[in-house]
């Protein structure tokens, strides 16, 4: 089942539970969508892989006003932000633990025929589209540093 479709089944589950956090955030996600597919220069579809970015940058933008909120006690818009976190992530795919983006960046290292961090940007690149939606951008390029450092 598509993306979309999954998540007009878990609004109408939503609306019949009454859950408003959850109906808040598919209503918010819901527009982000429509949103892209109505951008200038949009085909007016989004692919599986668009959906993705999308939703990162929603979880993204929730995880860091739930860090500010939580930094200056404001436990009333942080908790807002932590349900909106926890529904969006039932949408997005499973994140690779660290053994696994490990092996997978040393392959891409491997391939790409790297030898430094001067190589950063082809490795990062590469990485980037391999890995989209399966680990953070922060962790990749951490693990990308780690491994060319060596």
């Amino acid at each position: 089942m598509s993306l979309d479709k999954s998540m007009n089944e878990a609004l109408k589950k939503a609306m019949l539970a009454k859950d408003e956090a959850t109906l808040r955030t598919l209503r918010g996600i819901k527009s982000a969508f429509l949103l892209a597919k109505t951008e200038k220069g949009s085909s007016g579809e989004l692919n599986e892989e668009q959906e993705v970015k999308i939703l990162q940058k929603l979880f993204n933008q929730r995880k860091e006003s739930f860090d500010i909120f939580t930094k200056e006690n404001r436990t009333d818009l942080a908790q807002k932000e932590k349900e909106e976190m926890d529904v969006i992530s039932t949408f997005l795919p499973a994140q690779m633990d660290d053994a696994e983006l490990e092996k997978v960046i040393a392959d891409i290292i491997l391939s790409t025929g790297a030898t430094s961090l001067k190589d950063m940007g082809k490795v990062m690149g590469a990485a980037n589209a391999t890995l989209a939606g399966k680990a953070d951008g922060k962790r990749i390029s951490a693990m990308v540093k780690q491994l060319l450092g060596l």
